[in-house]
């Protein structure tokens, strides 16, 4: 592909609800050439955006609704060239909460994750598991991205809440060739993504870059979709990641 590429992942928060239409409409906005959603439900909202996408070119679809319970949380990975969705044998195995597939025009993996809390216990696996993937990836440009429910002690906090273990992950994955797309373009900037009920603000979505497609990173933005006032009256609690691509 000779055009630049953009790729939006967006928590959109319990399967959109009645917020459906214009999340639909702010995604179509922004003119993407693949979406990850976390929270994608198999619930009308939920489906409504993924038809309301494939009206809108992005008419390759994988989504993993069926491995999780009947309206609980999982992704959606869309994207406007056809997609294979890939079965790795290293992988995260948290069930509706990892999808990578790859598409052959550009020739691209897009991994879509969504970390669980701390608070489950779940999250050191997963972390490990993408740390796993990424030291062993020979498959060519990559990025996995997603609401990863991590960042790194100081700079992607308000008030502490990120241990060394979570610091860590980021660390490895840097070691291992996989750059955090955000930092790495802005080492200083203090940007957050979601907000606790004290207002406190953390940079919870990630899109992390492998060596190979690291030259064609162009930019990482942090969007509160549809807010007028700042994030409060914005489409969901989570800021979208629009990570933007030159020519791959």
């Amino acid at each position: 592909m000779n055009s630049p590429f953009r790729i939006v992942a967006w928590n959109i928060r319990a399967g959109g609800g009645q917020r459906a239409v214009e999340i639909a409409e702010a995604l179509i906005a922004l003119e993407p050439q693949a979406v990850v959603l976390s929270e994608f439900r198999s619930t009308a909202p939920s489906q409504f955006i993924a038809k309301a996408l494939a009206q809108n070119g992005l008419t390759s679809q994988q989504d993993t609704c069926g491995e999780v319970p009947s309206g609980k949380n999982g992704l959606l990975v869309a994207a406007r060239g056809p997609i294979k969705r890939l079965s790795l044998r290293r992988r995260p195995t948290e069930p509706g909460r990892w999808c990578i597939v790859r598409l052959e025009d550009p020739r691209l993996a897009i991994g879509g994750m969504h970390i669980p809390n701390q608070h489950t216990g779940r999250k050191p696996g997963f972390h490990d598991a993408v740390v796993d993937l990424a030291q062993r990836w020979r498959g060519g440009h990559a990025v996995l991205l997603g609401d990863t429910n991590s960042g790194q002690i100081g700079i992607d906090e308000e008030t502490p809440v990120f241990n060394r273990r979570t610091h860590h992950w980021f660390e490895s994955l840097g070691q291992a060739g996989w750059i955090d797309g955000f930092r790495h373009l802005n080492p200083e900037t203090r940007s957050y993504t979601w907000y606790s009920h004290r207002d406190n603000g953390f940079r919870l979505d990630q899109a992390f870059v492998n060596r190979s497609l690291r030259p064609h990173l162009k930019s990482v933005e942090h969007i509160w979709l549809g807010a007028t006032d700042r994030r409060r009256d914005a489409l969901s609690d989570h800021a979208a990641l629009v990570a933007d691509f030159g020519p791959i």
